[in-house]
């Protein structure tokens, strides 16, 4: 009970805090630009799109150099991959589905702690992006997303991050570099 208490106190102050501009279109139904977030989260009630939201939101922040925010979007994402329903799911969907929200929940909970340390935070949210990409695939968004590619990152190994938007806004480099990399696939 403590933890439901605790997710939605965390989810009603990221809701709060995620009040900035975004130039994502705002007449789509299941938009999902910072301004959005989900507040009603109930044990067992999350969804991909839920999941997808945080994820896009956590992107959005880090690209803008927000750590602070980051770990905002993080603790939801957290709360979102603890709360998704997974009674609908076939078995050997919820066992992938398993797979992912294990790793994908440590590296978001890695994020959330990590406020101030930003260089931490994107260095989880690489292999995080992993993780959200096989959920989308296997699962599907509802809408279609970008699997953009940074090749300077990491001294110049690269990274991967998905998108809402065909704009690079790279999560990796922020600021200094906010439109370095390339969309490497749509997925619909």
């Amino acid at each position: 009970m403590k933890s439901i208490i605790a997710k939605t106190a965390i989810l009603s102050f990221l809701a709060a805090s995620c009040n900035y501009n975004s130039t994502t279109t705002k007449n789509s139904p299941r938009s999902t630009d910072s301004n959005k977030t989900v507040v009603n989260l109930q044990a067992g009630s999350a969804s991909t799109a839920d999941i997808l939201t945080a994820y896009l939101q956590l992107k959005n922040a880090l690209s803008n150099d927000n750590s602070s925010l980051a770990a905002l979007a993080a603790m939801a994402l957290h709360a979102a991959l603890g709360s998704f329903n997974k009674k609908a799911l076939a078995d050997s969907q919820r066992i992938k589905f398993e797979d992912i929200q294990d790793e994908a929940s440590e590296h978001a909970e890695h994020i959330g702690k990590n406020a101030g340390n930003i260089a931490h935070q994107r260095m989880h949210f690489e292999s995080l992006s992993e993780d959200i990409y096989d959920l989308v695939k296997i699962f599907g968004a509802g809408q279609i997303l970008y699997m953009d590619f940074c090749p300077m990152y990491d001294q110049g190994k690269g990274a991967s991050w998905i998108s809402e938007s065909k704009d690079i806004k790279n999560p990796y480099l922020g600021k200094s570099m906010p439109t370095c990399g390339v969309v490497k696939e749509e997925i619909k």
